[in-house]
């Protein structure tokens, strides 16, 4: 049985009026391919649970995205669903309607397999780097600043690369030092609640 989140209803509810029924329809194929599949937010964005991360949906103000988490080990199937769209955070491209979306039985195809590998208690990729490759440079007043905040140290700890990124870079290309401090304390505030950087973008759509 479907176990359903109201804190993803309301994600849902208070979307851009294009992006509700892509949601509502992906959310309805995931239950489908899954019954068994747990709903809560990751990253402050909709995700679906199933022995650990199964899947995740964002809406964003002109496009929503939909990603697996072993993404890795469906690549393959996903080249061939997604087609030839634009690039974007997931495996789909920016999706503007339902029709952007592969359809019901290729989702839910894709689905299945999914929860066959967290049946299978299979791993994604390691996805670190060679040495010197996609190391990112964290300045040390960024560091103290997230010492001295346990949970925005953890959040940070747990971030991929490109979340890290994403707040290092907004802080440090402040070009007054009063606008960085400021950044920086936002940034640690904002971690202490487990947000990525756009998380605005991600959690609102207006």
């Amino acid at each position: 049985m479907a176990k359903k989140d109201p804190r993803v209803d309301a994600y849902i509810a208070r979307s851009a009026e294009f992006a509700r029924p892509i949601l509502s329809h992906l959310r309805k194929v995931v239950h489908a391919g899954c019954p068994e599949a747990e709903e809560t937010l990751k990253w402050s964005s909709p995700a679906f649970m199933y022995k650990g991360i199964l899947c995740g949906m964002a809406a964003f103000k002109k496009h929503c995205v939909f990603g697996f988490w072993k993404e890795a080990l469906l690549r393959d199937r996903l080249e061939g669903a997604a087609g030839s769209r634009g690039k974007a955070m997931g495996q789909f491209g920016r999706l503007t309607a339902v029709s952007d979306l592969p359809d019901d039985r290729t989702l839910l195809s894709l689905i299945r397999e999914a929860v066959g590998l967290n049946d299978q208690g299979i791993k994604p990729p390691n996805r670190s780097r060679p040495k010197g490759s996609r190391k990112l440079k964290v300045p040390r007043y960024f560091l103290d600043a997230l010492r001295r905040n346990r949970k925005a140290f953890s959040t940070f700890e747990k971030f991929t690369y490109t979340n890290k990124k994403d707040y290092v870079e907004w802080v440090t290309e402040a070009k007054r030092e009063q606008t960085r401090r400021r950044r920086l304390d936002t940034a640690v505030a904002w971690m202490a609640e487990g947000k990525i950087r756009n998380w605005k973008y991600m959690d609102q759509s207006r």
